[in-house]
């Protein structure tokens, strides 16, 4: 069986089962990766070695380590469908599993704190890039989240978050969906300044379209490119001296700037839309880590001056 036609296979087979985001990021890796390396390839006679190889490819080219994580389980999920349908006896990718290549030392930080986002954001001069930042920054969605606002979902002081909009276009549409999980449509409670801007930047639409309408929140009739808010932030984070960080890196920001706060796991974890409190103590563990120092300082002067 030849690996493209199953692949075709497997298209049909996951049109109805799987969300438009989650399709097209799937398609997009296996056309830019995945097809070139194996679409000739006979599924039965995939060997191990041939992953391997494939996988030295992607590390030499200087793929992420989540790139090539999401690659291996993109192939992995790709294999069952194959076990299932045409008797394939084994899943050749899940043996080999795929190659520990992180490093946290080499590990670029991906948040930043109150004081470096206040170089970066002085230095956006877009009324409605500027918002998005900040919006990013202090109420912490996802990118997705946030490019898909229309004021509709500004409600006295909260946001309601009920859609995501897939930052890459197919056949030029950015399609709207259901949030990522389930535990991702939540309200999200906006500072009182914060909130005096967003109502400022509609009125600021009405003058500049001459209607009232239920714009995107960032964008107005239509909601922002990510590649200019890209550009935008690249811009910033060159005047401001400061390495950028990824549109997701805001998110982290946000969760960083209340761990910092001594906000509770929960509550950073509901504000998030993260599924399990688990979740959130994985990725933000660096500034966990970072709180037990302060307790322990705190512990060892405590401990100085008693008497005990």
């Amino acid at each position: 069986m030849n690996f493209n036609i199953a692949y075709n296979e497997y298209l049909i087979y996951i049109q109805n089962r799987q969300k438009i985001q989650s399709k097209n990021a799937l398609i997009d890796r296996f056309n830019y990766v995945i097809l070139p390396y194996f679409k000739d390839a006979d599924i039965y006679k995939i060997e191990k070695i041939d992953y391997i190889r494939f996988q030295n490819e992607l590390i030499n080219k200087k793929y992420s380590y989540n790139y090539i994580k999401n690659t291996h389980y993109y192939l992995v999920a790709f294999t069952n469908f194959c076990r299932d349908f045409y008797n394939l006896d084994h899943n050749v990718f899940k043996e080999v599993g795929f190659p520990k290549i992180k490093s946290n030392k080499n590990k670029k930080k991906n948040f930043y704190t109150l004081a470096e986002f206040k170089r970066f954001i002085k230095y956006v001069d877009n009324i409605v890039y500027k918002l998005f930042f900040k919006f990013m920054f202090f109420m912490g969605t996802r990118p997705g989240e946030a490019m898909a606002l229309r004021f509709s979902n500004l409600v006295n002081d909260c946001i309601f978050i009920n859609t995501t909009i897939d930052e890459h276009s197919h056949n030029g549409i950015r399609a709207e969906t259901a949030p990522k999980t389930e535990s991702s449509n939540r309200i999200i409670k906006v500072p009182f300044i914060l909130l005096i801007q967003l109502k400022q930047l509609n009125k600021y639409y009405i003058k500049k379209y001459g209607c009232n309408q239920d714009f995107y929140i960032f964008g107005g009739i239509k909601p922002l490119a990510p590649t200019t808010i890209n550009r935008y932030k690249l811009q910033a984070c060159k005047l401001a001296k400061l390495d950028p960080i990824t549109l997701h890196g805001f998110r982290h920001s946000h969760a960083t700037l209340l761990l910092d706060h001594n906000v509770s796991i929960k509550v950073i974890q509901e504000r998030l839309g993260h599924s399990s409190a688990d979740t959130t103590l994985s990725i933000y563990l660096h500034s966990t880590h970072k709180q037990q120092k302060r307790v322990l300082k705190k512990l060892n002067f405590a401990l100085l001056f008693s008497t005990l």
